[in-house]
């Protein structure tokens, strides 16, 4: 037994290999349906769906109790989905022609200056539908992402976290500052990136977040104005049950006004903005257990 892995953790382990077997074996709708109808019951029993709700009330304080209820109800159906679709990642991997209907992607177009220029992008999304597709969408359409991501904490379950994620393509770096290196370095090498921007860093930028101020990764806008290079948001939306549109949006304007910092904090602003607006429009695709703000 490795000296970091606990018994509790190989428990754990051994649970989620055994719902990947079993999710695996279902049709994906059947699998996905399952997933949801588990998170709903299972996922309100826990302490961080407290937590959930008052984000929820205090980001979005005009909406009535059962609004927000009803909200809660669909992001742990959301949640379950995702965990349940994991396995089937590579039943997608052909893209839509493989599966009519399936996957719905716009604003493809947006990607013609990247293969045109041969310079880097970065794409941006958040813990929002199934997060796993804009990178999927984007290896479809000859983007190979770099992306880094924040390891579970189980190393068991990480390793299978990571195998069902092969599908995505691309390179994925668990979060640490040789995962900052190794972006700078992917971009000197021209190639894109895919960055979650919706978590709490602890020593970032406090920049406003549904009216109050969130610990925000500067890394994305420090990137951006270090190497010009266009910053596209990028969210994939469940339609139901397992149909989904993806949506490239056209990149942001970020000035350079040579006040680096002010720079910076001008540019996350709008990447915050952005994330408010899919969240108001679909606030049930949001993870809302994130400790987004400072007192969380």
């Amino acid at each position: 037994m490795p000296d970091r892995v606990r018994p509790h953790e190989y428990l754990a382990a051994c649970g989620a290999h055994f719902a990947v077997w079993l999710f695996r074996r279902l049709p994906l709708e059947r699998a996905s349906a399952l997933g949801g109808w588990l998170a709903r019951r299972l996922g309100p029993l826990f302490s961080v769906h407290r937590l959930a709700a008052r984000n929820l009330a205090r980001a979005m304080p005009e909406l009535d109790a059962p609004t927000r209820a009803r909200i809660l109800d669909g992001m742990w159906d959301n949640l379950g989905r995702v965990l349940a679709e994991y396995p089937h990642l590579g039943h997608m991997q052909q893209g839509p022609a493989d599966a009519p209907g399936r996957i719905e992607v716009v604003g493809i177009e947006h990607l013609a200056g990247i293969h045109e220029n041969g310079r880097p992008a970065i794409f941006f999304s958040a813990h929002y539908g199934n997060w796993e597709l804009p990178g999927l969408a984007a290896s479809w359409h000859g983007l190979a992402l770099v992306q880094v991501y924040r390891a579970a904490n189980n190393p068991l379950t990480e390793n299978l976290l990571q195998r069902l994620r092969e599908p995505v393509g691309g390179r994925h770096f668990p979060k640490g500052a040789e995962a900052a290196r190794e972006l700078i370095r992917a971009l000197k090498r021209n190639e894109s990136l895919g960055l979650m921007v919706d978590q709490k860093l602890n020593n970032g930028v406090a920049v406003p977040f549904f009216g109050r101020d969130a610990m925000t990764a500067p890394a994305i806008a420090e990137f951006a104005l270090r190497f010009g290079c266009p910053v596209f948001p990028a969210r994939a939306e469940r339609l139901g049950g397992t149909r989904f549109r993806v949506t490239v949006e056209p990149p942001l304007t970020f000035t350079s006004t040579g006040d680096r910092e002010a720079d910076v904090y001008a540019a996350l602003l709008q990447i915050n903005r952005k994330l408010e607006d899919w969240i108001r429009d679909r606030p049930d695709h949001w993870f809302w257990v994130h400790r987004r703000w400072p007192k969380d």
